[in-house]
């Protein structure tokens, strides 16, 4: 039995003596051989962009919208881009990670919201003369206003992910408007009143509201980031204060260079959804921000448009076309008004089902009166003269009216107002918490001038798939948790 022992002992003892033998690092503590032998340290950048990681399909899908896309055979914009592409990849994405973790993905109260739109697009896709024909409308609708808003929810784990994403759309919003104010200046944007200077960006001439709907995006964000009230409460100290200092005058910075594209873009509908939404986000900051503010775009735009008369004589006309309704409108207000009156008639004959998804266009002429033109012309940017057909009433709500009854458009738009009403019931605890005013004030802007823009137009073009990373923004606002993310939220994201 002694034997035994001793030989067991010495066996085990010459195992453990040569093991430590042959790899010395062995002997030495964990904190002794970091301290001697360092790993190499990965620096701030390389910490972000590996914190960062899991917001590439997203970001991918925002750069993408700075890739030029061919209009459709009829001249229409199309609706196909690269940029759609990839919000298909980002929807599959967060699918894959959603199987893999099998986890619940989202609260009862986000699947609702969320989900509101399935109800009407489905009865409407059903009812339709031609349910073959809808399908193409139905992707479409569950792309924009459900997965790619769903994706991003499940994706953005917190504020800091909501301020990337957002940041992005700057990016591309600067981007957009630079080509935009060149082509004003060198002459080779859209046609405008015989003039090939209506700022478009890269959407071209048959999407004139890609580059106004992007630059207004851009706009609205920097103005929610520059109210923030300053640092999160979080980094409350010196050099959080002043981070928030720096990020605020960046901030206001970007948004008066974008409101020059947004300015040459000619877009009346853009320039009253931004008025309407910067004047909410002032008036949720603060009365002295919103008088501040204020001042200081009323000297920008004394200086651009006065001082240096940056289109001024095209700009004072644009604006007093707003209120040309009656009196002597141009084409286009026309053609406009008469769309809706159609869209309308059309209600009335359908009012719980509308006419059938994508069944617009079929129905327009046996509604429309003879002061539609049924096209408008387009030109300029690259590309000859064009007739581009005029497939919806340019007004969201109609368009959901006509096409899905009442029971379309009070689930659409019943999700949106879920979100909107959840976006500002988080606006007062984040300013008095100091965590996420800005990602609010941001997110509550799009949330306002996409609802106001959607008076005086609807989903179409490459530019709509922004829609939908706007939505996903606003989703994460509204649905998410509210500060940094639980464990659980963070392994489902």
């Amino acid at each position: 039995m002694a034997s035994d022992a001793t030989g067991v002992g010495f066996t085990g003892g010459v195992g453990i003596a040569g093991l430590t033998a042959r790899h010395p690092a062995a002997r030495r503590p964990a904190a002794h051989r970091s301290a001697g032998r360092p790993f190499p340290a990965a620096g701030p950048w390389g910490h972000v962009l590996r914190r960062s990681a899991h917001l590439l399909p997203a970001v991918a899908v925002v750069a993408l919208l700075a890739v030029p896309s061919a209009p459709a055979g009829d001249g229409s914009a199309g609706s196909g881009s690269v940029a759609d592409a990839a919000s298909g990849l980002l929807v599959l994405h967060c699918l894959v990670r959603v199987l893999r973790d099998r986890a619940r993905p989202l609260t009862r109260t986000a699947a609702v919201v969320l989900g509101l739109p399935v109800l009407g697009v489905t009865v409407a896709a059903l009812t339709a003369h031609d349910p073959g024909s809808t399908l193409p409308g139905i992707a479409r609708y569950l792309q924009i206003f459900v997965l790619v808003p769903g994706a991003l929810l499940l994706l953005l784990r917190d504020r800091r992910d909501v301020r990337l994403v957002a940041g992005s759309v700057v990016v591309l919003a600067l981007v957009q408007g630079a080509i935009g104010v060149t082509q004003y200046l060198t002459g080779t944007g859209a046609s405008y009143m015989g003039e090939e200077i209506r700022a478009v960006g890269t959407f071209g001439p048959t999407d004139v509201m890609g580059m106004a709907t992007v630059v207004a995006y851009g706009l609205v964000i920097c103005v929610g980031f520059a109210l923030s009230p300053g640092a999160d409460g979080s980094a409350a100290d010196g050099r959080g204060q002043h981070v928030a200092r720096v990020r605020r005058a960046v901030a206001l910075g970007c948004a008066g260079l974008l409101a020059v594209p947004l300015v040459l873009s000619f877009s009346r509908g853009a320039w009253i959804a931004t008025a309407v939404a910067v004047a909410l986000q002032l008036t949720l900051s603060g009365p002295r921000r919103a008088v501040v503010v204020v001042l200081v775009a009323g000297a920008l735009g004394v200086v651009l448009v006065g001082g240096l008369g940056i289109g001024s004589q095209m700009i004072t006309e644009r604006l007093d076309s707003i209120t040309r309704v009656t009196d002597a409108p141009d084409q286009s207000v026309t053609d406009r008004y008469t769309m809706w009156a159609a869209a309308t008639d059309m209600w009335r004959e359908h009012p719980v089902t509308g006419v059938g998804l994508k069944g617009f266009p079929a129905h327009r002429d046996s509604h429309a009166s003879l002061a539609l033109s049924a096209a408008s012309d387009t030109e300029g940017a690259g590309l000859g003269f064009q007739r581009q057909p005029l497939l919806s009433p340019h007004n969201m709500y109609l368009l959901v009216l006509s096409e899905q009854g009442l029971l379309g458009i009070v689930a659409l738009a019943g999700s949106w107002a879920a979100l909107l009403v959840r976006a500002l019931r988080r606006l007062p605890g984040a300013h008095r918490s100091r965590t996420g005013a800005d990602c609010g004030l941001a997110v509550t802007g799009l949330l306002i001038w996409q609802l106001v823009d959607f008076s005086y137009a609807d989903i179409g073009g490459p530019s709509t798939v922004l829609t939908a990373v706007m939505l996903g923004l606003a989703a994460r606002w509204a649905l998410g948790s509210a500060g940094r993310p639980t464990e659980s939220e963070a392994g489902r994201a």
